[in-house]
């Protein structure tokens, strides 16, 4: 009997320290959401570059790229990408980066209308792109690098009128997410504006 109550008393010692354990364990992280959007510095264009319909088709994107959870890749290891776990972007970055250079060229003027494929019309040109890094570097100095390419073809015959990549590395204020993103929104900008800038050019 005596060795019973022993083995309760053990018990009950045991359950009372997984209890405090589990009270005193560390809160989860907060999910955190981030957007990205371009902002336009220049003045629009003084008249329309490509008279008619402008199709801006939805963004492609390979692997982690394409996900919600935002990328991140360490100094001197640029093959290897990492995501955070509670880090994410509110849209999927081939739709959100889409959704802001439509937004982008309908204020530079760049065609008389600017629509997605949803819009369900005839378009007379078809714009794509390609997002190859959009991520921030972890080291010291800490970055944030934003590789798009963009394709312009005419929607009949399918001849193509336009085909750049423009890259943009800039050194973040911090270490932290939130600074990594606000350098990308100024990559971001600057990649749109020379965009138009190349567009006013042919």
């Amino acid at each position: 009997m005596q060795g019973h109550g022993i083995k309760k008393a053990v018990i009950s010692t045991l359950a009372l320290v997984l209890l405090a354990a589990c009270g005193s364990a560390a809160p989860v992280p907060e999910d955190q959401f981030y957007r990205l959007s371009a902002v336009m510095t220049v003045a629009p264009q003084s008249k329309t570059l490509f008279p008619g319909t402008l199709e801006i088709d939805r963004f492609v994107a390979d692997g982690l790229t394409a996900g919600r959870p935002i990328v991140y890749s360490e100094a001197g290891k640029p093959f290897q990408v990492k995501e955070f776990h509670y880090h994410f972007w509110t849209q999927p970055p081939t739709v959100m980066l889409r959704d802001e250079l439509v937004t982008y060229l309908r204020r530079a003027k760049v065609a008389d209308i600017v629509v997605t494929p949803e819009m369900r019309v005839s378009p007379d040109y078809v714009l794509t792109g390609k997002i190859r890094r959009l991520e921030k570097v972890v080291g010291t100095p800490p970055k944030a690098v934003l590789e798009i390419e963009l394709g312009l073809r005419k929607a009949s015959g399918g001849k193509l009128v336009f085909l750049d990549t423009y890259r943009v590395e800039t050194t973040s204020d911090g270490s932290g997410v939130d600074a990594a993103v606000y350098s990308l929104n100024k990559a971001l900008s600057t990649i749109y504006a020379d965009f138009v800038a190349d567009l006013s050019k042919l």
